[in-house]
């Protein structure tokens, strides 16, 4: 959701004096209004909490990069209490997965203020949201296999766990290829707006403004997953438990593959990989 790339250049080695400050340095308008960059959760309630967040993170010597690690920490902790049987596991996610996009706000704010801007953040803050994103649907599937595992029957399940996991990457994977793409040939960086990656006026783009009214491909993110994960566990506390687990991973495979196939269309048919 953020990065160590929108640093202002200034160094900062005092903590700031209050939290309108903090907010003026760290939260810019070319942050709060990135159309792609920030998560809904950010618009909804975070980008209000992180900057009390930041200030404690401020009085320390933690720096940018070590937020980051930290919220790689949360993000895989996310994944390991789904496998805490029962809804108990599954709410412990879906506050670890809050959490962890918190700590994502706090980076980016952490970095603004005291001017540090580099690679290795942006690589580490990759990292971490590629493999919780991974991580969750591993986890998810050897919840649904109710483990431990007592059939060959049960490694369906981790198995599909998996496509859906190698799938979730592949699609996040497809955003960086086009900035790959873009600088190997030598083209300027995606302006962060939504008319850089609307399709041209054609079939394409009707089918993409109808997916704004049914957003499953919006599914696959660490939060939107924790959630219905939480809500496949309440559900599951009357049905049971690993049926309605089953139910949701099978649906989620098929749904992923097409969010993938229909992102790899939208990417071909936009100006993104255009010279």
């Amino acid at each position: 959701m953020t990065s160590h790339s929108h640093s202002t250049g200034r160094v900062r080695q005092s903590p700031p004096t209050s939290i309108a400050e903090l907010r003026a340095v760290a939260q810019p308008p070319e942050v709060r209004l990135r159309a792609n960059a920030e998560h809904w959760t950010a618009s909804l309630y975070l980008r209000d909490v992180s900057p009390y967040l930041t200030w404690l993170l401020l009085k320390t010597s933690v720096t940018a990069n070590g937020v980051t690690a930290l919220m790689i920490l949360v993000g895989w902790s996310t994944a390991a209490a789904l496998l805490i049987p029962g809804v108990w596991g599954a709410l412990l996610a879906l506050f670890l997965g809050q959490l962890q996009m918190l700590v994502d706000c706090c980076d980016g704010e952490v970095a603004r203020w005291r001017g540090e801007s580099s690679p290795a953040g942006v690589f580490l803050d990759k990292v971490g949201h590629y493999s919780t994103e991974a991580l969750i649907p591993i986890a998810f599937g050897i919840r649904a296999a109710a483990y431990p595992f007592e059939s060959p029957d049960d490694f369906l399940w981790t198995t599909l766990a998996l496509v859906l996991a190698l799938v979730i990457v592949l699609n996040k994977a497809l955003n960086d290829m086009v900035h790959v793409a873009r600088a190997n040939a030598g083209l300027t960086k995606l302006a962060d707006t939504r008319g850089e990656q609307a399709p041209a006026p054609g079939r394409i783009y009707q089918l993409r403004r109808l997916a704004r009214f049914v957003p499953f491909h919006r599914l696959y993110h660490s939060v939107e997953l924790t959630i219905l994960i939480f809500a496949s566990a309440v559900i599951g506390r009357f049905v049971g438990e690993p049926l309605m687990d089953r139910i949701v991973l099978i649906a989620l495979v098929p749904l992923s593959l097409l969010a993938l196939v229909g992102h790899f269309v939208a990417i071909m048919a936009s100006r993104r990989v255009r010279s």
